[in-house]
């Protein structure tokens, strides 16, 4: 009996051994090809075409000048805003929204659940042009305020999908008990069931920052001005001027300040989003 259950393993180990080799490889492929950007952007320019990454040594200063001469200071600055306006704003208003749509029973309920999944599935290319419209008829081009008010209202959809399951799987023996103790339904929801709710809030903190700092269709056509440029549309700024200085060791620096926020949420914060995506897996 044991050699035959040793040998069912063993057999199902097998039939994953495949993927784990294509994992291995894309790993392999993906450390390779990050390590080579971290070395280039410590490398001159003429170390990176004759493949001779830091044969001089380290050069920090590639990162001093990306941001004292290409304005990437004021780019991650406004990314910094606009990634925690949004994040903020979309946990106030989809966190409410998600609760009453999964605790609550009326009339409506589930077409304005189908709802907000059918606007999840909206392309942002459809929008752009009714967008700019009306941001233009109010006055809104050229703020900061726009690109935030965006930010929020295109991730709440997601925001209430995805904390919809969190609050279905509370027990509702702790509204009752709140009842009991003279809570109404809203100081019940932020005093008991929006805490209880923290895994799910913080997972969904963590992707909405990610979505909102790589973005960069709606920053492209809503923040046209220097000023108000994200990290991911600086970017694009940098790459032009360094077809004529010919910079591209600053260029592979510029990539890695891109790049790091969002790679430094996701290692130390993996398991979060993990744990956050799986803990609202419910059914109602």
């Amino acid at each position: 009996m044991y050699i035959n259950v040793n040998k069912r393993e063993l057999k199902q180990q097998l039939k994953l051994l495949p993927g784990y080799l294509l994992l291995i490889l894309w790993l392999i492929f993906s450390i390779v090809l990050i390590g080579w950007i971290i070395l280039a952007s410590l490398s001159t320019t003429k170390e990176i075409f004759s493949n001779n990454l830091l044969e001089s040594g380290f050069h920090f200063d590639n990162y001093l000048r990306i941001f004292e001469k290409h304005n990437m200071s004021v780019y991650f600055l406004n990314s910094i805003l606009y990634a925690i306006s949004g994040c903020v704003g979309t946990v106030l208003i989809g966190a409410p929204a998600a609760y009453v749509l999964s605790r609550f029973r009326f009339r409506g309920r589930r077409l304005i659940n189908n709802t907000f999944v059918l606007l999840m599935s909206v392309p942002v290319v459809m929008l752009i042009l009714p967008l700019f419209k009306m941001a233009t008829q109010l006055h809104m081009t050229g703020s900061r305020v726009l690109l935030i008010i965006l930010y929020i209202c295109l991730n709440v959809p997601f925001s209430i999908f995805f904390l919809s399951g969190f609050f279905a799987s509370l027990p509702e023996a702790l509204e009752e008990a709140a009842e009991i103790d003279g809570c109404t339904p809203a100081k019940a929801f932020w005093r008991i069931m929006f805490p209880l709710a923290q895994p799910g809030v913080v997972t969904l903190c963590i992707i909405n920052f990610i979505n909102i700092w790589n973005e960069y269709f709606m920053a492209l056509i809503f923040a046209n001005e220097t000023s108000m440029r994200t990290v991911s549309t600086g970017l694009q700024a940098i790459v032009q001027s360094m077809k004529y200085s010919g910079d591209w060791a600053g260029l592979f620096a510029g990539v890695v300040v891109v790049f790091l926020p969002t790679f430094i949420l996701f290692i130390f914060l993996s398991k979060k989003i993990i744990a956050g995506v799986t803990g609202g897996a419910v059914k109602e």
